[in-house]
């Protein structure tokens, strides 16, 4: 009876709405309800980037991938008017980059690469300009490099490495997450969420270097957040949550009975 009344509290509170930033959200069964399947990370660890495909530069000049993935490369893939976790996450590389022990632009490089066609060569300009004011290491701006170019060449990088979005009113849904590449063009990491470790990030600038692909432990974003629907950003999706610590809730209660009644004199 206890644990019909637990589990029918928590299923109570699966519809209750936690926001992940500022501002009014939906709850977070609606978002998961309303978020498109096809939005997500499919990873694929040791698949190659196309290295030949041309995109443009800062200037609006045309760069060859392969050109700037001559080292272990970290590459996020977000849009420039972004309202949602865009800004979080590149701010969280900022501060990773500010506190790694590798070097920029000798051991290591970050390319960001926006997958919205709208976006100019302009607006790439005054991101990068924007971030390298951030970072308080001494760091060149060919070490992070902000990249635009057409629908056709973004979603082929996008598909690579199995980057999945949707566009959705005048923004896009997606995940946030970034790829580590090896100088060959492989995927070697997914590291999730809007924040990263700097021992996280230096063992997989390491991997990378040797071309070792490593499998993904840590998939918190992906599973305990959902995408707004409004495309705004990201809700706490309760409802996955609930269920596993009512998983886990039942398992250990069946686990005292069991071992209740392996006891003598002890009656469950």
């Amino acid at each position: 009876m206890k644990t019909l009344l637990v589990c029918t509290m928590l299923a109570w509170l699966a519809g209750v709405p936690v926001p992940a930033g500022a501002g009014t959200s939906p709850p977070a069964a609606q978002a998961t309800a309303a978020a498109p399947a096809q939005v997500g990370v499919d990873e694929r660890l040791g698949a190659l980037v196309p290295m030949d495909l041309v995109l443009n530069d800062e200037d609006g000049k045309p760069v060859r991938l392969g050109s700037l993935i001559d080292r272990p490369t970290v590459l996020t893939l977000n849009y420039f008017r972004c309202a949602g976790i865009c800004t979080p996450l590149l701010n969280g590389m900022v501060d990773v980059v500010n506190q790694i022990k590798n070097q920029p632009g000798q051991d290591f490089r970050v390319i960001t690469v926006s997958f919205d066609p709208t976006d100019t060569a302009d607006m790439a300009k005054m991101k990068q300009s924007n971030y390298l004011k951030e970072i308080t290491r001494p760091f060149a701006p060919a070490s992070w490099r902000f990249l635009t170019g057409p629908a056709v060449s973004t979603r082929a990088l996008c598909d690579a490495v199995g980057f999945k979005f949707q566009a959705q009113g005048d923004g896009f849904i997606h995940s946030g997450v970034v790829m580590v590449l090896s100088p060959q063009g492989k995927v070697t990491r997914y590291l999730y969420g809007i924040t990263f470790q700097p021992a996280d990030l230096q063992m997989a600038v390491l991997e990378a270097a040797r071309g070792e692909t490593r499998p993904t432990v840590n998939h918190l974003l992906e599973f305990c957040f959902s995408q707004d629907p409004s495309g705004r950003g990201y809700v706490f999706n309760v409802t996955k949550v609930v269920a596993i610590l009512t998983f886990l809730l039942a398992g250990g209660f069946l686990a005292y009975l069991f071992l209740s009644r392996k006891r003598p004199g002890v009656k469950p």
